[in-house]
């Protein structure tokens, strides 16, 4: 008589950046169409967890349908420099192995995630930057590349054209950065197998300018996973890098054995904002608890947990 092993939690969350997310200007059909986007993704990850496939697998398929999405800053809805170009970035990394791959500054990939999967599949290399990375994606002809202005829409050009006129009226304007950023997208799953993977993409900061890059393609800043949780981060990204955000959550919680919970408001809404920074968090242990934390107004957020319930967000109280 055979004897089964008791089958393991699946679980995904994902996020599509936090900041100030105002319900008037935000308004009732774009927040439906925001919450459609992130059960696309959901369910796009959670098909290939539910098929036996792998967390790293997941967290790429729901982030490309992110990257897609032009509500989110990433891929088709980056936000625009200051010279009217979109850079984008992007970091992905496997538990189980601590493998990881990440691009930085590329301007003609289609899902920078994928990129960045390639890096850390078919490179011995973890990041390439600006041109290199793109000369690495003409090597493989299924990265799919696109013209910069791909990635532009309407509502992002306007955002630029805002801020440079905030600039214009006085550099100090542009200082204290809080509720300027327009997010980032990111993913954390757990597979039949028990194992973690994280990814993270963004478009940036609007306005940035002498190739400026953020926490997203920075591992241990921006992206995390090991055996023991998963963690991918959204917010101003200077402070995410300067507290090593996504890795000293996962450090709490292997050395000092605190929960994933605890460990991530400790972070979130401890360290980051005592240096001035603002964001938010989703991470996943291997026991499949979900935890998603914000400091700020709001942070597009979805999730499926192992008992197969299921929620999208967009505000703090939601």
């Amino acid at each position: 008589m055979s004897t089964q092993s008791p089958r393991r939690p699946l679980a995904l969350a994902i996020h599509g950046g936090a900041g100030v997310i105002d319900t008037a200007t935000l308004g009732d059909a774009a927040a439906q169409r925001i919450h459609a986007d992130l059960d696309r993704a959901l369910d796009a990850g959670h098909a290939v967890l539910a098929s036996g496939g792998s967390a790293l697998d997941a967290v790429e398929a729901a982030v490309c349908v992110l990257e897609d999405a032009p509500h989110f800053n990433a891929g088709h809805g980056a936000v625009f420099t200051a010279d009217g170009r979109h850079e984008l970035d992007a970091s992905i990394m496997d538990g189980q192995h601590r493998r990881a791959g990440a691009v930085a500054g590329i301007a003609g990939v289609r899902n920078p995630v994928r990129l960045a999967r390639r890096v850390l599949e078919d490179s011995p290399h973890v990041f390439l930057i600006g041109a290199g990375a793109e000369q690495f994606a003409d090597l493989h002809p299924d990265i799919e590349r696109v013209p910069n202005d791909w990635f532009s829409t309407e509502v992002r050009r306007l955002q630029l054209v805002e801020a440079q006129r905030q600039e214009q009226q006085a550099w100090e304007a542009s200082q204290d950065l809080r509720g300027r950023y327009f997010g980032t997208v990111g993913a954390v799953a757990l597979d039949s197998r028990g194992h973690l993977a994280a990814a993270t993409s963004t478009g940036g900061m609007t306005n940035k300018r002498w190739g400026r890059v953020g926490d997203s393609p920075l591992i241990g800043a921006g992206t995390w996973a090991d055996a023991h949780c998963a963690v991918s981060c959204t917010g101003w990204g200077e402070y995410y890098i300067r507290n090593v955000v996504a890795h000293d959550i996962a450090a709490r919680v292997r050395y000092r054995g605190d929960r994933l919970r605890d460990a991530a408001e400790d972070v979130v809404l401890g360290e980051v904002p005592a240096h001035g920074g603002d964001g938010g968090v989703i991470a996943l242990d291997r026991d499949g608890n979900v935890v998603l934390v914000l400091s700020t107004r709001g942070m597009y957020r979805g999730w499926i947990r192992p008992d197969g319930s299921r929620g999208t967000a967009i505000h703090r109280d939601d």
